[in-house]
């Protein structure tokens, strides 16, 4: 008998189940000896909060409940209805002609282009903000006098454009349509924006794609920048600047929240960096609109100063002791004068040389200018500006006037 056969079948299988045993083991013990060390030092947390697992806060629910993808394509579907196409036209073929340099002959721009008058020559967006037809868009889609412009409803209906007021200072404009019964947007407060709300901006993108719709985040507010436009320059102060991408004909369309409301008016975009969109405050444009409708135009407030921004070379030139506001400083030509003859300023006894602090208790600093704090009241609001002179601090009340635009 071949006892070493017999031997070897029961040390085989041993050795099988040893490895299966030993292997489970292996791999069992380390989990059973983490949980039970993580219950040592942790008794009173789950494993997910020993490490430091935190569950991710709800998202924003509204309408019913509906998360905020949901949400996302609920607003847009109720908002786009609202928001427009502008076309520009103008008859080319009657331009002013310029004198040939060569010939001495007068030469008609675009007469061999376009022989057969009108032609679109620019574009852009905007929005219904009531059911008779009033909507809101950037100026400079609209700052052509002699040009025609048209509304484009999402139907794809056209419809000619009055021009009924720009603002002397931002970038917006109202125009109106004929008709009753439109779909509107409502404001929102922009004032309550925060830095990483959720945003969606529409518009004609590339004067192309009607209703284009992109979704981004508030990136920063507050900002302060010089746009170009052909060559003109306008200033923005207390932009709202979003990832949310727009292209050029998205001005004047909406950037609104998550809610539906108009939070923004689209503006400019910055070609020297990524996914940097600005809009003008939504607060800003409810007030044009609130203009138009009282008075038939749009004014803004005039206090009548030349200043500085008080930064630290002023202050230590001139041994500020505070570190905001504005220096009361005339220009570099001889007429720059300090405070204006006869404006609000210099009735209110507001003198050279004096440092501008608060208006109304509200801080002069970065994220608030001085022609931003007035701008939010109307000619022949009384405001209390705080000025330093001669280092003790004077209130003053001024009553603001009107600014005109110079011709």
């Amino acid at each position: 008998m071949n006892l070493k056969k017999y031997f070897s079948i029961p040390l085989l299988v041993s050795a099988v189940l040893g490895g299966i045993i030993g292997g489970t083991i292996i791999v069992l013990l380390p989990l059973l000896l983490r949980e039970s060390v993580f219950e040592f030092i942790y008794p009173n947390k789950t494993q997910t909060e020993q490490q430091g697992i935190k569950t991710p806060p709800p998202v924003l629910q509204q309408d019913g409940g509906i998360a905020e993808d949901e949400q996302t394509v609920a607003v847009v579907e109720r908002v786009r209805s609202s928001v427009v196409a502008i076309a520009v036209t103008k008859d080319l073929s009657k331009m002013t002609p310029y004198m040939d340099p060569f010939f001495g002959e007068p030469v008609y721009p675009f007469e061999d282009q376009f022989p057969q008058g009108k032609q679109k020559v620019g574009g852009g967006s905007g929005f219904l903000v009531s059911s008779d037809g009033l909507i809101i868009t950037n100026k400079h889609v609209v700052d052509d006098e002699d040009a025609e412009y048209t509304v484009v409803l999402p139907s794809g209906k056209k419809l000619l454009a009055k021009v009924l007021a720009r603002d002397p200072v931002l970038d917006l404009a109202v125009i109106d349509v004929e008709g009753e019964g439109y779909p509107f947007l409502t404001f929102g407060d922009s004032d309550k924006l925060e830095v990483g709300q959720t945003v969606i901006a529409i518009g004609n993108a590339l004067d192309e794609f009607p209703n284009t719709v992109t979704k981004g985040i508030v990136s920063g507010l507050n900002r302060n920048l010089t746009a170009q436009d052909l060559g003109d320059s306008v200033l923005l102060e207390e932009a709202i600047q979003t990832d949310a991408a727009i292209n050029m004909g998205n001005s004047g369309g909406p950037l609104i929240d998550l809610y539906g409301h108009v939070v923004g008016v689209n503006t400019a975009v910055s070609y020297s960096g990524q996914l940097l969109g600005f809009a003008l405050p939504g607060n800003l444009a409810k007030r044009d609109v609130e203009q138009v409708e009282k008075l038939g135009r749009i004014t803004r407030p005039f206090l009548g100063v030349r200043y500085l921004i008080i930064d630290e070379e002023l202050i230590e030139r001139n041994q500020l002791t505070i570190d905001h506001g504005v220096l009361i400083s005339r220009g570099a030509e001889p007429g720059d004068l300090a405070v204006v003859p006869g404006s609000p300023a210099d009735k209110a006894g507001i003198q050279e040389n004096d440092v501008i602090i608060y208006v109304n208790d509200i801080p002069i600093n970065q994220d608030h200018s001085l022609s931003s704090l007035v701008g939010r009241y109307l000619p022949g609001d009384k405001v209390r500006l705080t000025i330093l002179r001669h280092g003790e601090e004077l209130d003053l009340e001024v009553e603001l006037g009107e600014f005109k635009v110079e011709d």
